[in-house]
């Protein structure tokens, strides 16, 4: 941080209660249990809304434009696909053909692995085009058939090398998603390698069991710090970093509360551990540099399919 230290230093905080976030959770769970899970889109909808308004950047509100009917739309185009996916298992089982169980399943296999970039592309293209910071909206210049090529590869050589290649594989990733984000005019940049992520990961593991389990909250910190730190921004040509300062320990404090209030409270104290969460990961990241905020030119146009992201919910894959 010393080398840092001239720079100008910003950071987002998240202002949210978890007793007001609760309230939303149990307004959700009741409508999403009368409509048989119709009304989950909305639900989904209005936690992104009421967390992303209580996220607040030196005195300025993010916002989340979606809608509950942009989301219904994209989740009954994914209930589609999965409802044939599984329409085809039942029919292959029926048939109670072992050849043919075969090639349904092999072909459904083929078929959530393209999903998997598919539903990354779709639901980064409608999340940060719908996502918007002082009038200025986020957006995902990614192309699907990249991803594509990327993730196939990665899977391939993932394969080949019995999973030693999966530091790389994840990078690369990373990086195609990041460096196609942008905030206005402003670029991101991912500055991590395989190499040393691969490091990252041998280590964590040794140290993990050799410590049974007990290093693990210092490899969760290990993980959030290098994605964290290898994130750049660019504004006019200037620079400005990212920067971690979370701790094993923090980690440790972290986790371990949360699964204790969650388990004693029998689930409905989720809404508190998320906010703990939420305010960990933002207290714990700084912005050094010189970041305008007052210049910050609208680059981006807006998507409204929100088809991935309802995909990456039913397939529950998550995204930092």
């Amino acid at each position: 941080m010393s080398d840092n230290e001239e720079f100008p230093v910003k950071q987002i905080k998240f202002l949210g209660t978890g007793g007001n976030l609760f309230s939303i959770y149990i307004v959700n769970a009741i409508l999403t249990a009368i409509t048989l899970g119709f009304y989950y889109p909305w639900a989904k909808a209005s936690t992104l809304k009421y967390i992303y308004e209580e996220t607040e950047l030196e005195g300025n509100r993010f916002r989340f434009h979606g809608t509950g009917k942009e989301m219904f739309l994209g989740y009954l185009k994914a209930v589609g696909i999965f409802a044939v996916l599984y329409g085809l298992i039942i029919w292959a089982a029926l048939s109670k053909n072992p050849i043919l169980t075969i090639y349904v399943m092999v072909f459904i296999y083929v078929i959530l692995l393209f999903l998997v970039p598919v539903a990354i592309h779709g639901s980064m293209k409608y999340r940060l085009s719908r996502s918007s910071f002082r009038g200025i909206h986020f957006g995902y210049r990614g192309k699907m058939v990249d991803l594509l090529k990327k993730f196939l590869k990665g899977i391939f050589l993932t394969v080949i090398t019995l999973g030693i290649y999966s530091p790389w594989f994840t990078i690369s990733i990373r990086k195609y998603v990041i460096e196609n984000i942008r905030f206005g005019d402003i670029k991101f940049r991912y500055l991590g390698k395989g190499s040393d992520y691969f490091m990252v990961i041998i280590v964590g593991y040794f140290l993990t069991i050799i410590t049974f389990g007990i290093y693990s909250f210092w490899f969760a910190k290990d993980l959030f710090n290098y994605y964290v730190n290898n994130i750049e921004l660019e504004q006019d040509e200037r620079i400005i970093i990212l920067n971690s300062t979370a701790t094993g320990s923090g980690y440790f404090k972290l986790i371990i509360v949360n699964v204790l209030i969650i388990i004693f409270s029998l689930g409905l104290a989720t809404p508190w551990a998320t906010v703990r969460t939420l305010r960990f990961i933002f207290s714990n990241v700084l912005i050094i540099g010189e970041l305008d905020l007052d210049n910050i030119k609208q680059t981006e146009k807006s998507y409204k399919d929100a088809t991935g992201e309802d995909v990456l919910d039913m397939m529950d894959i998550g995204l930092v």
